[in-house]
């Protein structure tokens, strides 16, 4: 019987509009109220929670996050644990304490964002749980393709100043591609980190620290909860998923992930544009 249940929100939960829908969110709804541990486990900042879902234990302590929607007063109660920039931290938003965190070293992360200044890349990254984005165009970009999502972005002039400045640790660094050599030259920049790890996508590379990872965050809550591998399931599409399937026991792909996750998948289920999360939730989950 599964327990605990981790499912990645983009490509996953929401469809490539980064919408999550009425199906999907009653799927989870009833998955925890049969007592499973819903957690939400993804790449974004905690301040991104994907708004539909987002509790109100987490709107009420980030700065700048805007009011509650009525998505998120009725969801309250769904998730009490949250995995944030692939699996810098787990978070307990009931009890508002840091149950597992890995942060990139202040001089790795100033030392990269030197080595790539020559290299056409946008840059973001996740400090104190917010989402911030060096340059305009960024921002404007993030609001168009994540909406409501995006409204706790914060734009930064220099991202190496607001690392060198600020008083709180990198969880995590995103570099989008400019250029067609831009993923080869970062590609070959970060081979010179090895304190540090990366997870691909076509149009970005995120980088965190190296003990960070969506497994180790999901074996840390598991281990928090007194809960079994075999008890433990997720869903996944991307490569920074490879990791969180090594800790579950029941892993599920989706039918738009990419290869290497489905050759680890012990299902494969259908695609984000389908509902395929709560397809798999119903089938393989629910019923068991």
């Amino acid at each position: 019987m599964i327990k605990l249940l981790a499912v990645d929100m983009d490509g996953t939960c929401l469809d490539r509009k980064s919408r999550i829908t009425d199906g999907t969110i009653r799927t989870l709804r009833d998955a925890a109220a049969a007592g499973i541990t819903v957690v939400p486990a993804t790449g974004r900042s905690m301040a991104c929670i994907p708004h539909r879902l987002a509790a109100g234990t987490i709107r009420k302590n980030i700065a700048g996050y805007g009011k509650m929607s009525e998505d998120a007063r009725d969801n309250q109660g769904l998730f009490r644990y949250v995995i944030t920039s692939n699996g810098a931290k787990v978070t307990d938003i009931v009890e508002k304490r840091e149950l597992f965190r890995e942060m990139i070293p202040k001089e790795a992360a100033l030392a990269l964002l030197e080595q790539c200044r020559k290299i056409r890349l946008g840059v973001t990254s996740h400090m104190n749980n917010e989402y911030l984005l060096q340059g305009r165009i960024l921002v404007l970009l993030g609001h168009l393709v994540y909406g409501r999502d995006a409204g706790a972005v914060r734009w930064v002039r220099d991202m190496s100043e607001t690392v060198r400045t600020s008083g709180y640790e990198v969880e995590e660094l995103q570099f989008y591609f400019m250029s067609l050599s831009a993923r080869n030259e970062i590609r070959s920049v970060l081979a010179g980190f090895p304190e540090l790890s990366a997870a691909y996508t076509r149009l970005y590379v995120e980088v965190f620290a190296a003990g960070a990872s969506k497994g180790n965050a999901l074996q840390a809550l598991a281990d928090h909860l007194g809960i079994r591998k075999e008890e433990t399931a997720c869903i996944g599409d991307g490569e920074n998923d490879l990791p969180m399937f090594q800790a579950a026991g029941l892993k599920i792909a989706m039918g738009n992930a990419v290869p290497e996750l489905k050759k680890a998948a012990d299902i494969i289920t259908g695609t984000n544009d389908c509902d395929g999360a709560a397809e798999a939730v119903r089938r393989y989950i629910l019923c068991s």
